[in-house]
């Protein structure tokens, strides 16, 4: 199962290039953002991840909710954070 997870945008790494560094639930990536260029992202903004790449921008509130959701389907969650710890921009 793909699933998109919850993660905030914690610093603008490299805006030429669309990557931003972000934290799912305390493990930070740096990400491709280049999917969500016209969303203008700030630090604090909210996203969906999938393996390394930003899928589309969400409100905190949509964030909270997800993550609860996506916590209580247990291993699936387990397996996408352990995909989003090993993803890697080349």
């Amino acid at each position: 199962m793909c699933l998109g997870i919850p993660g905030q945008v914690v610093e603008i790494v490299d805006a030429e290039q669309s990557l931003a560094k972000i934290d799912v639930n305390g493990v930070r990536r740096d990400i491709s953002v280049r999917l969500l260029a016209d969303d203008n992202l700030q630090v604090g903004d909210w996203v969906l991840v999938h393996v390394g790449f930003a899928m589309a921008k969400i409100d905190e509130r949509e964030a909270a909710l997800t993550l609860d959701q996506v916590e209580k389907m247990g291993a699936d969650y387990a397996n996408e954070i352990e995909a989003f710890n090993s993803s890697e921009i080349a």
